[in-house]
């Protein structure tokens, strides 16, 4: 399947108006055209193919996506809506409630305001904490609206409604309503309106006072740049984003998702298709890429995978909330605070977990899990640091201790190792199935991902790449060991190095810098020898011990990374030629491409919650 025109069902509620037939082109047998139910796989409306097919019936899983597997049905439904009398005060239940009553599937939704006619408002939960009691007078003396959070609107607003909130939209605003697949609704307030028939609409006050989030709302826009544009939402049955197209624009798909693209204004084409306002399109999953060109916004919609990610360190614990294609929605950090022990460092993680999700606007049960990389030997399979020289801890069950705290599922890995998996997954290793990340600082680390997975060796002690010998009865290594990649290829061994050449060649060049660092022997490399020879020699230990691990596993690619990194092609051309020369095979054996990693101070990150998005192998 390409992309596909979809048909939507009309909805002809009380409420509505005719803008959705005037100017966006909908049925106009359905008067008022109150909803058009873009994409839906409700049994209450089912859209259509131009064949006349059910996207439902139409679509493969595959097209669907890998993501839509993790439900036990579609989860989302898009509609456009057109309020020309204001709607009921209404409140939807949770995943949870829904359940526990037989009523299958909770309802938390997004609003987008398409257009807004002057005055126009919306309702977003209460302006105040309010009781039982306070709601129900209210409502018999027909004031609820005054207990309302009462949100002055334009068009580009937009606005999250968590299963719970209190919530009406309000006459003159025509709304991109993005909601879970759910149709359950419990009136709160309608002023006193009668239905088509005279009779006054039924009223769920019980209901809705059993599910009632009665605090205040707290109303917020993640505002994050993505290929798909600029995420508005995000959460666990659906994301959104907001894209701009003024002229020509590549849309890639991926395997994880389905798009549905709605244009809410102006217009354009999509693969040479045209699209105006009100039109929505399917795009399959896949690894296709769409043309867009016009001028037009559009609202694409897809179901992401996000997971929190935490990268522990001996000073500061960084984190984000990150999605299945490495955008990070959110990030902070917080001291670490070693000194006060392990169960304080855990508190802190928790604390910053929480915080976290709070901001990106996501609670537990919209992630899949936490994600830790942490200094030290650990040990993945019992969520164990067996030791960290950095942290002063042994034995401490840290993945038990934060689940506990979190309420969220975490998976955890040694530091260098999760850094290792971010790049492979997210990337100067993305499309690749196995990647060596070395890195090159203090020390030499790094990791290896063998099969889309990350190796770690017994009991996860695996992938200590610096501590291979290439020089016998060399430079002492700081594990006790002579020889070690690390003593000589590290910023360390360097910076040795080069505090070596200054003493014995004073008239070196290098001897006129006072602070001395990693960088200093690259720096003066074309115009002092004792530098160039420096370089040279670094450069020659380094590439044997990449040589010697790329005839190891025979990765696609070695990715380089750390503070040495910063050297670019300086440092990645003489080290691609070096191994070319010197692999096991030559140019017989399949290309390893040596390469500068991409992420940064990002992929520890990354890498930790590319730990908690990674699916488990079904056996």
């Amino acid at each position: 399947m390409k992309a596909e025109k979809l048909y939507p069902v009309c909805k002809n509620y009380i409420w509505g108006g005719e803008k959705l037939i005037k100017k966006y082109g909908k049925d106009e047998n359905t008067v008022p055209c109150a909803e058009s139910w873009e994409l839906s796989f409700h049994p209450d409306g089912l859209c259509r193919l131009s064949d006349g097919r059910t996207l439902c019936d139409a679509v493969s899983a595959e097209e669907l996506g890998e993501n839509c597997r993790d439900f036990p049905y579609f989860p989302m439904l898009i509609k456009l809506i057109d309020a020309k009398e204001d709607l009921s005060v209404q409140v939807h239940p949770s995943d949870g409630y829904a359940a526990s009553h037989g009523l299958g599937y909770g309802k938390t939704e997004m609003w987008y305001v398409v257009e807004a006619e002057p005055g126009a408002c919306l309702y977003v939960g209460f302006n105040k904490k309010v009781t039982d009691g306070e709601i129900r007078a209210a409502i018999a003396d027909e004031t609820l609206p005054s207990l309302l959070k009462k949100i002055k609107v334009k068009p580009g607003d937009a606005y999250f409604i968590p299963a719970g909130t209190v919530h009406a939209i309000g006459r003159g605003c025509l709304i991109c309503e993005i909601q879970q697949n759910s149709n359950i609704t419990y009136r709160l307030y309608d002023y006193g309106r009668k239905d088509k028939n005279g009779k006054q609409r039924e009223l769920h006050i019980e209901d809705a006072l059993r599910v009632l989030d009665k605090t205040p709302a707290r109303v917020s826009r993640q505002n994050v740049s993505t290929r798909d544009g600029e995420l508005i939402f995000a959460s666990k049955p659906f994301s959104a984003y907001s894209l701009e197209i003024n002229t020509k624009y590549k849309l890639k798909a991926d395997k994880g998702t389905f798009r549905c693209v709605t244009c809410v204004k102006g217009g354009g084409y999509l693969d040479g298709k045209k699209i105006n306002a009100g039109d929505s399109y399917f795009i399959p999953a896949g690894t296709d890429e769409y043309a867009l060109s016009g001028k037009m916004t559009l609202i694409v919609s897809s179901v992401r995978r996000y997971a929190v990610g935490l990268d522990l360190g001996g000073t500061f614990i960084k984190g984000g909330v990150a999605d299945d294609l490495g955008n990070i929605i959110v990030s902070d950090k917080t001291e670490t605070r070693a000194e006060n022990g392990a169960d304080e460092v855990s508190k802190r993680m928790a604390s910053l977990c929480r915080s976290l999700l709070k901001k990106a606007g996501l609670t537990s049960d919209d992630i899949c899990g936490t994600g830790v990389g942490a200094p030290g030997m650990i040990d993945s399979e019992n969520g164990e640091v067996v030791y960290s020289n950095n942290l002063k801890w042994s034995h401490f069950p840290i993945k038990n201790s934060l689940e506990k705290r979190t309420g969220s599922k975490v998976r955890i890995g040694n530091d260098a190792n999760a850094a290792a998996l971010g790049e492979a997954v997210f990337g100067a290793g993305a499309g690749c199935k196995n990647t060596v990340m070395i890195t090159l600082g203090t020390g030499v680390g790094g990791g290896i991902v063998l099969n889309g997975r990350l190796y770690e060796g017994n009991r996860s002690a695996g992938a200590e790449l610096g501590h291979l010998c290439i020089v016998k009865d060399g430079e002492t290594c700081t594990c006790g060991r002579r020889g070690c990649l690390e003593a000589y290829a590290s910023a360390t061994a360097l910076i040795r190095d080069t505090k070596r050449a200054i003493a014995s060649h004073p008239d070196s060049l290098m001897a006129n810098e006072e602070n001395i660092d990693g960088r200093t022997a690259f720096l003066y490399k074309d115009k002092d020898k004792y530098a160039s020879r420096l370089v040279s020699n670094y450069i020659e230990y380094l590439a044997c011990g990449i040589t010697d691990i790329a005839n190891v596993f025979r990765p696609e690619k070695v990715l380089v990374g750390g503070g040495m990194s910063a050297e670019g092609e300086g440092l990645m051309k003489p080290l691609r030629e070096y191994v070319n020369r010197n692999i096991f095979g030559g140019d017989m054996g399949p290309a390893v491409e040596i390469t500068q990693a991409a992420l940064g101070n990002k992929a520890g990150i990354l890498g930790a919650a590319a730990l908690a998005l990674e699916k488990e192998e079904k056996n």
